[in-house]
């Protein structure tokens, strides 16, 4: 079992930074890094391992055929070399059938590189990928240790081995705590991730997840726990029910009293729930101070306190004057009533400010999918074709991928504004952006 690194990789240069510690050394893109401090190396750890010394000797194949031994002297965090593959090895891929997968829950004909399925934690480390540390060797994981890298996400789910094993479809997922416990003892921090399944890991089982997870604190920094994606396409796959209004209030009650617990005894709450628990309850977002800094926001746990503390700080920002500003803002149905909150509150403020907000529902993906993030370019053209009365439209960024402008479904943003005949505009989960969006201004936070 595991990945045990021994073939060279390919080490191409593609970019040098101006004017870096490369640059400076006539590094070029089309070279070769061969070694560094005599060593081999197979992954952008080990390059980043191995460049962390003061004063670093490279043997660097140049495009002609040389060979040239370079010594710099190193005062930065990087050489300021980009390699042809970011991770100068291919991406592990995902060896578990896990019964939650969302990828497999795709419906077929989207863009390849979505159906790929990660579990590297050189992505882990590098990205804030979550892995579930099934497909690591011994020898792996000692070098982790080694090389002293940390953070690591860890999509958890149970602690129980054998439930575990039957979540993640892997007879090796079992020893995943025993894999936490050793990097704790060795001082690497770890994030963790809870998908919680109806029924399966919550209750009882949540329970004994997060108390073995805290007696790994505070080499164990943040846990989050989100509700399983379910979407329509899930025929053939293992029955999971979605989250009712009713156990998604359990499962709030459940935590906070977790919480509270862990807040006496650690002087941590080291739990929080994704937004979409509290929503689907009914229940108020907790204030911001309850999520002590947003450990896991990229993982939607936080966003909507965040935002509106932004938000409400943002509004003492905007400076009386009347307007003439008629916008569209488009978002998914879950979090429709606080875009709609947010809007109102401009609007008291702001003569002369419309704002018109819809809700998209998920028809694409079906099943109980309502996040915004997950919203596609076809169901916003069919939504909103012969609807939208202004100029311009906002969206939230998360609905985009790939850092393109291309929703999921590969739809681009240029095609829905043809389509609607409007001009789209994201905006990142940021009070302050939104505003700015809004009101096609920058605030003044020089008072």
């Amino acid at each position: 079992m595991g990945y045990i690194y021994m073939r060279k990789a390919d080490t191409t240069i593609k970019y040098v930074e101006p004017y870096s510690i490369a640059y400076e050394a006539g590094i070029e893109a089309g070279d070769k890094l061969v070694t560094i401090n005599g060593s081999d190396f197979h992954d952008i750890l080990e390059y980043r391992y191995l460049t962390a010394e003061y004063e670093v000797t490279l043997e660097v194949l140049k495009k002609d055929g040389s060979t040239e031994i370079i010594t710099v002297e190193n005062d930065y965090d990087d050489l300021g070399i980009e390699f042809a593959e970011g991770l100068i090895d291919e991406a592990q891929s995902c060896r578990n059938k896990c019964i939650f997968c969302f990828i497999d829950q795709l419906p077929k004909g989207m863009r390849e590189t979505v159906y790929f399925k990660d579990d590297d934690t050189r992505l882990s480390f590098l990205q804030g990928n979550y892995v579930t540390l099934t497909n690591m060797s011994d020898e792996e994981i000692d070098r982790l240790i080694k090389m002293r890298v940390s953070p690591i996400n860890v999509s958890v789910h149970a602690t129980e081995p054998k439930l575990r094993e039957m979540m993640l479809g892997n007879r090796f997922a079992g020893k995943c705590y025993g894999i936490m416990k050793k990097f704790a003892e060795n001082n690497i921090c770890m994030n963790c991730q809870i998908v919680l399944c109806p029924e399966i890991n919550d209750g009882e089982h949540l329970k004994r997840t997060l108390k073995d997870l805290a007696a790994l604190y505070p080499n164990v920094n943040s846990i989050s726990a989100v509700p399983v994606g379910l979407t329509r396409y899930r025929d053939g796959l293992y029955p999971i029910k979605p989250f009712t209004k009713e156990t998604s209030a359990q499962t709030v009650k459940l935590v906070e009293e977790i919480q509270q617990d862990f807040l006496e005894r650690l002087g941590t709450r080291l739990v929080y729930l994704s937004d979409e628990f509290y929503l689907n309850a009914g229940i108020g977002i907790p204030e911001s101070e309850c999520y002590e800094g947003f450990p896991q926001l990229e993982n939607g746990v936080g966003l909507i306190a965040s935002m509106r503390e932004e938000f409400m700080s943002a509004l003492d920002m905007i400076k009386k004057k009347k307007r003439n500003v008629h916008v569209s803002v488009a978002t998914g149905e879950i979090s429709y009533n606080f875009i709609r909150f947010l809007s109102d509150k401009i609007q008291d403020r702001c003569e002369g400010v419309k704002i018109d907000v819809y809700a998209i529902k998920n028809d694409f993906f079906g099943g109980g999918v309502s996040v915004s993030g997950l919203v596609t370019g076809g169901d916003i053209i069919k939504q909103l074709k012969g609807r939208i009365v202004s100029d311009t439209l906002i969206i939230p960024h998360s609905m985009l991928r790939d850092n393109d402008n291309i929703f999921l479904d590969d739809v681009t943003v240029a095609e829905v504004e043809k389509a609607l005949n409007v001009k789209v505009v994201p905006a990142y989960n940021d009070g302050y952006e939104f505003i700015e969006k809004i009101l096609g201004e920058e605030l003044d936070f020089g008072g």
